[in-house]
């Protein structure tokens, strides 16, 4: 195993990272972009610019900066699976949550375009929208303040990481005929990404 630790939204260290590998390890059959950072929670006229650079900056060119440094190589051997993780919020904006919303819409555009450019390849795509997820996201929207972000969880049952885990593995063991291209997730109690029936 080899852990590489570094900032998506630095182009120069993901380049420097990825070139790091030994040979052995730069075939990568599978990338997961993840990155999702949410920060702040505020109307337009209000946003901090801050924060909207780093939504933009995690959300979509990091995983832009990741997936063309591993893409050429899954190209080359027509072979790889890439799995994009965008959320609810990219498929219904939010009031106060213009621009992560618009992030996650790119994460969608980014997988759509991805598919049509990677499919004759022999390449799948598989985009993943998550609704609520019990983790550390809130804490970070929140800066850090853990009464504010666990009040997000209170009242119901959220989805678990392992959730999306599941259908992460799901995916990848699909029969090789198959591609899932899209899957949405919502905990059971919510019906849309500001709609939670509490208890």
């Amino acid at each position: 195993m080899i852990i590489l630790i570094f900032d998506v939204r630095d182009r120069k260290e993901v380049d420097k990272q990825l070139n790091s590998l030994p040979n052995e390890w730069k075939n990568i059959d599978v990338l997961v972009n993840s990155a999702g950072n949410a920060h702040g929670l505020s109307t337009i006229d209000a946003g901090d610019i801050d924060d909207w650079d780093a939504m933009i900056d995690s959300n979509v060119k990091g995983l832009l900066y990741v997936s063309r440094m591993v893409i050429p190589t899954m190209v080359a051997r027509r072979k790889g699976h890439i799995i994009n993780l965008s959320s609810v919020a990219g498929k219904q904006t939010y009031a106060n949550g213009a621009v992560y919303c618009a992030s996650k819409k790119a994460v969608e555009a980014i997988s759509e375009g991805m598919r049509l450019d990677l499919t004759e390849h022999g390449i799948k795509i598989t985009n993943i929208a998550p609704g609520a997820v019990e983790t550390e996201f809130s804490e970070v929207r929140f800066k850090g303040d853990k009464e504010r972000a666990k009040k997000v969880y209170e009242g119901f049952e959220a989805l678990r990481p392992e959730d999306i885990a599941d259908i992460i593995i799901y995916a990848l063991n699909a029969p090789e005929r198959v591609t899932i291209g899209d899957v949405v997730l919502y905990a059971k109690s919510q019906s849309a990404p500001t709609t939670i029936y509490r208890k």
